[in-house]
């Protein structure tokens, strides 16, 4: 039931795109020694819900559904490819910055936490105006 409202798919879209740049910012920071490797990092999330479906039903961007809809091209969500990021070299050529890392860690996890907050207000109010709160 609640699966249909929109707060419910925004909090977790955002949960879930927290974990997925955890993710890519604990493989930097385990590649942090590697020759070469170059940082990489993921979008916003506004970036990533305005180029999706859920941020279509939201009212945050509009998509075409079939050629010819709205004078567009059909577009598919947005790219959740890790992207390089632009961070000096050191003289191994790696562009990870383990400091850097770090703060992007803790913006992950402020999000994330930010995320199961609004999940669980979200689920008191509904538990609520249901009567079993």
């Amino acid at each position: 039931m609640h699966a249909d409202l929109n707060i419910f798919r925004t909090a977790g879209a955002q949960a879930a795109h927290a974990a997925r740049r955890q993710a890519v910012i604990a493989a930097n920071i385990a590649n942090a020694d590697t020759p070469g490797y170059k940082a990489r990092d993921i979008g916003t999330f506004r970036d990533h819900l305005a180029g999706t479906s859920l941020g279509t039903s939201l009212g945050t961007a509009m998509r075409s559904s079939r050629a010819g809809h709205l004078h567009g091209a059909v577009r598919s969500g947005a790219a959740r490819v890790p992207q390089a990021s632009s961070t000096a070299e050191d003289p191994n050529r790696n562009t990870v910055s383990v400091e850097l890392e770090m703060m992007k860690s803790v913006e992950a996890k402020r999000e994330h936490d930010r995320a199961v907050a609004i999940y669980r207000s979200s689920l008191n109010i509904l538990r609520t105006s249901l009567g079993r709160g």
